[in-house]
Protein backbone atom coordinates (compact mmCIF):
# COMPACT_ATOMS: atom_id res chain seq x y z
CA UNK A 1 0.00 0.00 0.00
CA UNK A 2 2.58 2.55 0.93
CA UNK A 3 4.44 1.82 -2.72
CA UNK A 4 1.39 2.47 -4.63
CA UNK A 5 0.87 5.66 -2.54
CA UNK A 6 4.46 6.99 -3.50
CA UNK A 7 4.02 5.72 -7.36
CA UNK A 8 0.99 7.54 -7.36
CA UNK A 9 1.19 10.95 -5.51
CA UNK A 10 4.54 11.75 -7.32
CA UNK A 11 6.22 14.63 -6.93
CA UNK A 12 5.43 16.69 -10.25
CA UNK A 13 1.69 16.34 -9.01
CA UNK A 14 2.92 17.80 -5.42
CA UNK A 15 4.57 20.46 -6.85
CA UNK A 16 2.45 21.17 -9.36
CA UNK A 17 -0.58 21.36 -7.06
CA UNK A 18 0.98 23.86 -4.48
CA UNK A 19 2.20 26.04 -7.27
CA UNK A 20 -1.32 26.07 -8.96
CA UNK A 21 -2.70 26.35 -4.77
CA UNK A 22 -0.81 29.39 -4.40
CA UNK A 23 -1.60 31.11 -7.80
CA UNK A 24 -5.39 30.62 -7.35
CA UNK A 25 -4.98 32.11 -3.60
CA UNK A 26 -3.22 34.93 -4.64
CA UNK A 27 -6.31 35.48 -7.72
CA UNK A 28 -8.94 35.12 -5.00
CA UNK A 29 -7.10 37.28 -2.60
CA UNK A 30 -6.68 40.15 -5.02
CA UNK A 31 -10.66 39.87 -5.52
CA UNK A 32 -11.11 41.07 -2.08
CA UNK A 33 -7.75 42.89 -1.01
CA UNK A 34 -4.47 43.93 -2.36
CA UNK A 35 -2.46 46.02 -0.54
CA UNK A 36 -2.83 49.56 -1.98
CA UNK A 37 -4.93 50.80 -4.92
CA UNK A 38 -4.14 49.44 -8.47
CA UNK A 39 -5.70 52.60 -10.12
CA UNK A 40 -3.76 55.06 -7.36
CA UNK A 41 -1.05 56.84 -8.89
CA UNK A 42 2.07 59.28 -7.01
CA UNK A 43 4.31 61.28 -8.83
CA UNK A 44 6.34 61.42 -5.43
CA UNK A 45 6.76 57.48 -5.47
CA UNK A 46 7.44 56.60 -9.63
CA UNK A 47 9.84 53.97 -10.01
CA UNK A 48 10.29 53.47 -6.00
CA UNK A 49 12.54 50.62 -5.53
CA UNK A 50 11.14 47.57 -3.70
CA UNK A 51 11.19 48.07 0.06
CA UNK A 52 8.85 47.04 3.08
CA UNK A 53 6.23 49.56 2.15
CA UNK A 54 6.46 48.59 -1.73
CA UNK A 55 7.59 44.91 -1.90
CA UNK A 56 7.76 44.82 -5.30
CA UNK A 57 8.49 48.23 -6.44
CA UNK A 58 6.01 50.62 -8.03
CA UNK A 59 6.05 51.70 -11.85
CA UNK A 60 5.77 54.58 -14.08
CA UNK A 61 2.78 56.05 -12.57
CA UNK A 62 4.11 55.70 -8.67
CA UNK A 63 1.27 52.25 -8.38
CA UNK A 64 2.01 49.72 -6.20
CA UNK A 65 3.33 46.51 -8.37
CA UNK A 66 2.64 43.91 -6.15
CA UNK A 67 -1.04 45.11 -5.93
CA UNK A 68 -1.57 45.17 -9.94
CA UNK A 69 0.29 41.43 -10.12
CA UNK A 70 -2.36 40.43 -7.35
CA UNK A 71 -5.07 41.68 -9.40
CA UNK A 72 -3.36 40.47 -12.56
CA UNK A 73 -2.75 36.90 -11.66
CA UNK A 74 -6.64 36.89 -10.36
CA UNK A 75 -8.16 38.67 -14.28
CA UNK A 76 -5.23 36.00 -16.24
CA UNK A 77 -6.67 33.06 -14.01
CA UNK A 78 -10.49 33.92 -14.53
CA UNK A 79 -10.26 34.56 -17.85
CA UNK A 80 -8.31 31.21 -18.58
CA UNK A 81 -10.96 29.32 -16.71
CA UNK A 82 -13.74 30.59 -18.37
CA UNK A 83 -11.98 30.27 -21.58
CA UNK A 84 -11.04 26.42 -20.60
CA UNK A 85 -14.60 26.05 -19.30
CA UNK A 86 -16.50 27.35 -22.57
CA UNK A 87 -14.38 25.70 -24.92
CA UNK A 88 -14.44 22.51 -22.71
CA UNK A 89 -18.10 21.95 -22.40
CA UNK A 90 -18.35 22.63 -26.37
CA UNK A 91 -15.64 20.27 -26.86
CA UNK A 92 -16.98 17.69 -25.03
CA UNK A 93 -20.57 18.01 -26.38
CA UNK A 94 -18.81 17.96 -30.43
CA UNK A 95 -16.85 15.51 -29.29
CA UNK A 96 -19.35 13.50 -27.86
CA UNK A 97 -21.60 13.44 -30.79
CA UNK A 98 -19.32 13.26 -33.66
CA UNK A 99 -17.32 10.24 -32.19
CA UNK A 100 -20.00 8.15 -31.11
CA UNK A 101 -22.71 8.82 -34.02
CA UNK A 102 -19.96 9.66 -36.70
CA UNK A 103 -21.51 10.56 -40.37
CA UNK A 104 -22.55 13.63 -41.57
CA UNK A 105 -22.41 15.04 -37.93
CA UNK A 106 -18.91 13.68 -37.98
CA UNK A 107 -17.93 15.30 -41.72
CA UNK A 108 -19.19 18.58 -41.11
CA UNK A 109 -17.90 19.47 -37.29
CA UNK A 110 -14.11 17.91 -38.22
CA UNK A 111 -13.77 19.85 -41.33
CA UNK A 112 -14.68 23.01 -39.18
CA UNK A 113 -12.31 21.98 -36.40
CA UNK A 114 -9.81 21.28 -39.43
CA UNK A 115 -10.53 24.66 -41.13
CA UNK A 116 -10.03 26.49 -37.60
CA UNK A 117 -6.71 24.80 -36.61
CA UNK A 118 -5.34 26.03 -40.38
CA UNK A 119 -4.74 29.54 -38.63
CA UNK A 120 -2.52 29.79 -35.98
CA UNK A 121 -4.21 30.16 -32.59
CA UNK A 122 -2.93 34.17 -32.45
CA UNK A 123 -4.04 35.32 -35.81
CA UNK A 124 -7.37 33.58 -35.93
CA UNK A 125 -7.74 35.21 -32.14
CA UNK A 126 -6.02 38.39 -33.56
CA UNK A 127 -9.16 38.31 -36.58
CA UNK A 128 -11.88 37.72 -34.08
CA UNK A 129 -10.83 40.60 -31.94
CA UNK A 130 -10.39 43.02 -35.00
CA UNK A 131 -14.76 42.04 -35.09
CA UNK A 132 -15.36 41.86 -32.13
CA UNK A 133 -13.47 45.02 -30.41
CA UNK A 134 -11.20 44.44 -27.29
CA UNK A 135 -12.11 44.23 -23.44
CA UNK A 136 -12.16 41.17 -21.27
CA UNK A 137 -15.42 39.26 -22.38
CA UNK A 138 -13.85 38.94 -25.92
CA UNK A 139 -11.00 37.87 -24.76
CA UNK A 140 -12.78 35.39 -23.93
CA UNK A 141 -14.89 34.71 -26.89
CA UNK A 142 -11.95 34.91 -29.08
CA UNK A 143 -10.06 32.38 -27.19
CA UNK A 144 -12.61 29.88 -27.00
CA UNK A 145 -13.04 29.93 -30.13
CA UNK A 146 -9.51 28.97 -30.73
CA UNK A 147 -9.38 26.48 -28.15
CA UNK A 148 -12.80 24.20 -29.42
CA UNK A 149 -11.16 22.68 -31.88
CA UNK A 150 -8.78 20.53 -29.54
CA UNK A 151 -10.68 19.29 -27.25
CA UNK A 152 -13.02 18.40 -29.87
CA UNK A 153 -10.39 16.06 -31.25
CA UNK A 154 -9.34 14.32 -28.33
CA UNK A 155 -13.13 13.77 -27.15
CA UNK A 156 -13.67 12.72 -30.27
CA UNK A 157 -10.81 10.38 -30.01
CA UNK A 158 -11.64 9.09 -26.79
CA UNK A 159 -15.79 8.15 -27.91
CA UNK A 160 -14.29 6.21 -31.15
CA UNK A 161 -12.60 3.88 -28.71
CA UNK A 162 -15.04 3.20 -26.08
CA UNK A 163 -18.24 3.44 -28.22
CA UNK A 164 -17.48 -0.50 -29.33
CA UNK A 165 -16.85 -1.72 -26.08
CA UNK A 166 -17.80 -4.63 -24.61
CA UNK A 167 -19.57 -2.50 -21.91
CA UNK A 168 -21.19 0.02 -24.04
CA UNK A 169 -22.24 -2.96 -26.49
CA UNK A 170 -23.98 -4.67 -23.42
CA UNK A 171 -25.65 -1.59 -22.93
CA UNK A 172 -27.12 -1.00 -26.17
CA UNK A 173 -28.31 -4.68 -25.50
CA UNK A 174 -29.88 -4.04 -22.29
CA UNK A 175 -32.35 -1.31 -24.16
CA UNK A 176 -30.01 1.65 -22.54
CA UNK A 177 -30.43 4.81 -24.54
CA UNK A 178 -28.08 6.62 -26.14
CA UNK A 179 -28.13 9.68 -24.03
CA UNK A 180 -27.16 7.86 -20.82
CA UNK A 181 -24.40 5.58 -22.67
CA UNK A 182 -23.01 8.67 -24.18
CA UNK A 183 -22.73 10.70 -21.00
CA UNK A 184 -22.83 8.33 -18.22
CA UNK A 185 -21.73 4.95 -19.81
CA UNK A 186 -18.49 6.84 -21.98
CA UNK A 187 -18.25 10.31 -20.77
CA UNK A 188 -16.73 9.24 -17.28
CA UNK A 189 -14.59 7.05 -18.80
CA UNK A 190 -12.89 9.81 -20.63
CA UNK A 191 -12.00 12.09 -17.83
CA UNK A 192 -8.55 10.35 -16.65
CA UNK A 193 -7.27 11.85 -20.19
CA UNK A 194 -9.47 14.47 -21.03
CA UNK A 195 -7.95 16.48 -17.53
CA UNK A 196 -4.63 16.51 -18.77
CA UNK A 197 -6.09 17.88 -21.91
CA UNK A 198 -7.85 20.76 -19.36
CA UNK A 199 -4.02 21.39 -17.35
CA UNK A 200 -2.58 22.07 -21.29
CA UNK A 201 -5.17 24.21 -22.19
CA UNK A 202 -5.75 26.24 -18.91
CA UNK A 203 -1.54 27.07 -19.52
CA UNK A 204 -2.18 27.88 -23.79
CA UNK A 205 -4.93 30.42 -22.19
CA UNK A 206 -2.68 31.89 -19.84
CA UNK A 207 -0.35 32.40 -22.75
CA UNK A 208 -2.42 33.27 -25.04
CA UNK A 209 -4.21 36.33 -22.88
CA UNK A 210 -0.66 37.45 -21.83
CA UNK A 211 0.31 37.37 -25.24
CA UNK A 212 -2.95 39.58 -26.13
CA UNK A 213 -2.72 41.93 -23.30
CA UNK A 214 0.88 42.48 -24.17
CA UNK A 215 0.02 43.59 -27.80
CA UNK A 216 -2.35 45.82 -26.67
CA UNK A 217 -5.80 43.79 -27.90
CA UNK A 218 -6.63 42.20 -24.21
CA UNK A 219 -8.43 43.47 -21.56
CA UNK A 220 -7.60 47.26 -21.42
CA UNK A 221 -6.57 49.76 -18.65
CA UNK A 222 -7.50 50.50 -15.72
CA UNK A 223 -7.22 46.97 -15.64
CA UNK A 224 -4.34 45.24 -14.15
CA UNK A 225 -3.24 42.43 -16.68
CA UNK A 226 0.13 40.44 -16.10
CA UNK A 227 0.92 40.73 -20.27
CA UNK A 228 0.01 44.71 -20.37
CA UNK A 229 2.22 45.10 -17.44
CA UNK A 230 5.27 43.54 -18.91
CA UNK A 231 4.23 45.72 -22.21
CA UNK A 232 4.61 48.94 -20.30
CA UNK A 233 8.21 47.91 -18.29
CA UNK A 234 9.85 47.09 -21.12
CA UNK A 235 10.96 50.80 -22.43
CA UNK A 236 12.32 50.67 -18.71
CA UNK A 237 14.24 47.54 -18.50
CA UNK A 238 17.40 48.92 -17.20
CA UNK A 239 16.43 51.76 -14.88
CA UNK A 240 13.62 50.09 -12.94
CA UNK A 241 14.12 46.33 -13.49
CA UNK A 242 11.75 45.00 -10.96
CA UNK A 243 8.37 46.60 -13.43
CA UNK A 244 9.16 43.74 -15.81
CA UNK A 245 10.42 41.04 -13.44
CA UNK A 246 7.60 40.39 -10.91
CA UNK A 247 4.51 40.17 -13.46
CA UNK A 248 7.27 37.77 -15.74
CA UNK A 249 7.75 35.50 -12.46
CA UNK A 250 3.99 35.45 -12.23
CA UNK A 251 3.48 34.64 -15.56
CA UNK A 252 6.66 31.46 -15.07
CA UNK A 253 5.02 30.24 -11.74
CA UNK A 254 1.54 29.99 -12.80
CA UNK A 255 2.61 28.38 -16.28
CA UNK A 256 5.00 25.80 -14.76
CA UNK A 257 2.56 25.03 -11.97
CA UNK A 258 -0.08 23.64 -14.26
CA UNK A 259 2.94 22.01 -16.68
CA UNK A 260 4.08 20.22 -13.58
CA UNK A 261 0.63 19.48 -12.01
CA UNK A 262 -0.67 17.71 -15.76
CA UNK A 263 2.48 16.06 -15.71
CA UNK A 264 1.77 14.53 -12.15
CA UNK A 265 -1.84 13.89 -13.00
CA UNK A 266 -0.49 12.07 -16.43
CA UNK A 267 2.02 10.25 -14.49
CA UNK A 268 -0.36 8.99 -12.42
CA UNK A 269 -2.15 7.41 -15.11
CA UNK A 270 0.47 5.52 -16.28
Amino acid sequence: MKKHFVKKWNRYFIIGFIMTAVAILIAVAGVFWTPYSTTAMSASEKFAAPSLAHPFGTDNFGRDILSRVMKGVGTTVLISSLVVLISGGIGILAGALTGYFGGILDEVIMRFTDAVNGFPSILLALVVISILGTGRQNVIISLAIVFVPSFVRIVRSEFIRLRDADYISRARLMGVGRVRILFVHILPNIFSTFWVSVMIGFNNAILAESGMSYLGIGVQPPDATLGKMLSDAQGYLMTAPWYALAPGLAIVWIVLGFSLLSEGIRRMQA
